[in-house]
């Protein structure tokens, strides 16, 4: 239906131009993604990924083609969307409140109810007694479970992840992943990830986007989907289906190789 779609993109391309010349990242890119959906986007290295996520937050432009959220042009960025990085970028010098507040300061919408929606966050996902710590005092996983709680406090819409994980041990890269899944899904947030880890990509998504080698248009779309009677990501690793899933997309993307 529709109005079920949040993200749209009609036949956008992005060129950059320099000195060299011009070199054209993203070509005739069609998508839609749907409310509450977890899309993942794969590619090549260099293919466009992050320029992509930074063009449905309207740091970029589109040389060519539209990008609508709800329907409306993105013209410019908008706190209906959310971005969190590889790295944290917490302050060191501010507490875990005060990092998670940092959003609603900049936005003037810092009020006692949006303060405490802030914190009730952090209680519910188990930081609420390291509100007045600061980041040294936290471990990575940590540290990146405040980050997503400082993007939901502004209330965004759509949440978008370039490698969020990518700085973590192999380790903690997976409890977290299934820390932060469990978040955006409990807080029904629509989510845009890229990511280079096709088993991340598969475990945590309702569609995988396959994109082709620069200039990036879509090569394929997989719908995922588990027979695991509890869906999360580190069960997802443990279906029957996700090797095939594995094995598919991987084939796909070592043709670029």
């Amino acid at each position: 239906m529709a109005e079920d779609i949040i993200v749209s993109l009609r036949g956008v391309s992005k060129k950059y131009h320099s000195l060299e010349g011009e070199t054209e990242a993203i070509k005739n890119l069609t998508l839609e993604v749907h409310r509450g959906e977890f899309i993942t986007i794969v590619g090549p290295s260099g293919c466009g990924k992050t320029t992509l996520l930074s063009l449905i937050s309207g740091l970029f432009k589109p040389s060519a083609g539209e990008i609508l959220l709800s329907g409306k042009p993105v013209n410019d960025t908008t706190g209906n969307v959310g971005y969190m990085l590889q790295e944290d970028h917490l302050f060191k010098w501010r507490t875990i409140l005060r990092n998670v507040l940092i959003g609603l300061e900049i936005k003037s919408t810092l009020t006692s109810q949006t303060r405490k929606k802030a914190e009730a966050l952090l209680h519910k996902y188990g930081l609420g007694d390291f509100k007045d710590h600061y980041p040294h005092q936290l471990s990575g996983g940590m540290r990146q479970r405040v980050a997503l709680i400082r993007t939901l406090a502004v209330n965004p819409d759509i949440l978008l992840l370039d490698e969020p994980f990518a700085a973590l041990d192999y380790q903690t890269r997976l409890k977290v992943a299934d820390d932060i899944w469990k978040i955006i899904k409990k807080e029904a947030k629509t989510a845009i990830m890229v990511t280079h880890d096709i088993s991340e990509a598969i475990s945590m998504s309702d569609r995988v986007v396959v994109l082709t080698k620069r200039p990036a248009s879509i090569k394929s779309i997989h719908s995922v989907e588990f027979s695991c009677p509890e869906r999360t990501p580190i069960k997802c690793r443990e279906a029957p289906e996700f090797r095939v899933y594995f094995n598919s997309i991987w084939k796909e993307l070592d043709v670029h190789v």
